[in-house]
């Protein structure tokens, strides 16, 4: 039996084919919670960061973490491993990352029409029609976004991504599971030696991908049978020093025999490469109403490789942090609407581990009193030397890398 792979919009009756599947072939049956678990616990991230990767929506911080990236990366070596035994259910968006070559594969998309799913979810979920219609957009959001990234299409049904298409508003539970497994036992799926090949090569670049990402790196990577091409595609200075640190980096891991480093099409283009530096905290969030003072210290902190997004008020700081979490809050007290101290004080309360350094031009002994022992990391006056403001990132930094290796 092949692997057979479940790609299906929400509330096209899934779970009902797939359970009908696992009574017939008696095959072990995984979901993407099953993967994303698997992920968290080799990348040592939270689960939720996982989760994330496989959504549409991104980090404002993501463009200097990387963080989708490396939670990507290792998302892919949970579905590698998984599919190393042969005989697999395997449902969600972890089947669309393996590579055609592996050929004992039945890829399989199960959808319907809206009126149909727009039903099925007010009847399982008990909602109203108009809150059905946007759960099932959201994860249809997530869907495109995924078939874009992996496949180029922004159509995650498209009958080019599937072996089959299965219409489950038109087709009974049974009838669907029957023709799944016909053409599952179909010769041309049976596991070759090729194919076999074709899972270790996907494992073992799962692996070095995920390795790079740990050490801030991003690059393209394909193997073959234990050689490993890293393919760079943006532009850098040195590029035989990057291509010495990252074959130094894959020459350690199990498995590989060679690396081969070349550069791809987005070499030639404007973009810059940049490590990744976990020096420095990268999740920084700025606020202050003071938009140039504010926006000239965010390209202030960038030249230093520090990563910064930018609140101009209370209110809007205290929304973005419910949405995504920065390392580091820096925040003036003199606003508008919510001042700096009640910001504060919310933080503290809510993400006790947002390391907060104050940073304003009209405070006084009081004010820094009330900050310092509302748990905020450091209290700075304007003007404020960059260097000095750089030295006190660093060491907000690494109280934070202190407190998680705890």
């Amino acid at each position: 039996m092949p692997l057979i792979i479940i790609f299906s919009g929400a509330y096209c009756k899934s779970s009902s084919i797939v359970e009908k599947l696992q009574q017939k072939s008696g095959a072990p049956f995984i979901t993407d919670k099953d993967l994303i678990l698997r992920a968290a616990s080799l990348a040592n991230m939270a689960v939720a960061k996982i989760e994330r990767a496989l959504s549409a929506q991104t980090s404002v911080f993501n463009k200097f973490t990387h963080e989708k990236e490396r939670a990507s990366a290792f998302f892919k070596v949970a579905v590698a491993e998984a599919i190393a035994d042969d005989r697999l259910i395997l449902e969600g968006f972890g089947g669309q990352l393996i590579p055609w070559r592996v050929t004992h594969c039945l890829r399989v998309c199960l959808i319907a029409e809206m009126k149909f799913r727009t039903t099925e979810a007010m009847a399982t979920a008990g909602v109203t029609e108009k809150e059905a219609i946007k759960m099932i957009h959201s994860r249809d959001e997530d869907a495109a976004a995924w078939s874009l990234k992996y496949h180029g299409s922004n159509d995650p049904w498209n009958s080019a991504h599937h072996d089959i298409v299965l219409p489950t508003d038109k087709i009974i539970v049974e009838e669907a599971s029957a023709v799944i497994l016909e053409n599952a036992s179909k010769k041309v799926l049976q596991p070759t030696p090729a194919s076999r090949q074709a899972v270790a090569d996907f494992l073992l670049a799962a692996r070095v991908d995920a390795a790079l990402s740990v050490q801030g790196h991003q690059v393209d990577v394909q193997a073959s049978e234990g050689m490993v091409t890293l393919t760079i595609n943006k532009h850098v200075l040195l590029l035989n020093r990057l291509s010495d640190e990252l074959k130094e980096v894959v020459l350690q891991i199990e498995g590989v025999s060679g690396v081969e480093t070349r550069v791809g099409r987005g070499y030639y283009q404007s973009d810059v490469y940049r490590r990744v530096d976990f020096q420095t905290p990268s999740k920084v969030l700025l606020v202050d109403d003071e938009r140039e003072f504010v926006q000239t210290l965010s390209e202030r902190l960038l030249m230093r490789d520090v990563g910064s997004a930018v609140a101009y008020d209370g209110e809007s700081a205290l929304q973005m942090i419910s949405q995504d979490e920065p390392e580091v809050m820096i925040l003036d007290l003199k606003m508008p609407g919510i001042d700096g101290i009640e910001v504060l004080r919310r933080v503290k309360s809510t993400n006790p581990e947002i390391e907060v350094i104050i940073l304003t031009g009209h405070g006084s002994e009081t004010d820094r009193h009330i900050c310092m022992d509302l748990g905020a990391f450091a209290y700075l006056q304007k003007p404020v030397d960059i260097q000095l403001l750089s030295e006190t990132l660093e060491l907000a930094n690494e109280k934070i890398r202190k407190r998680r290796n705890q």
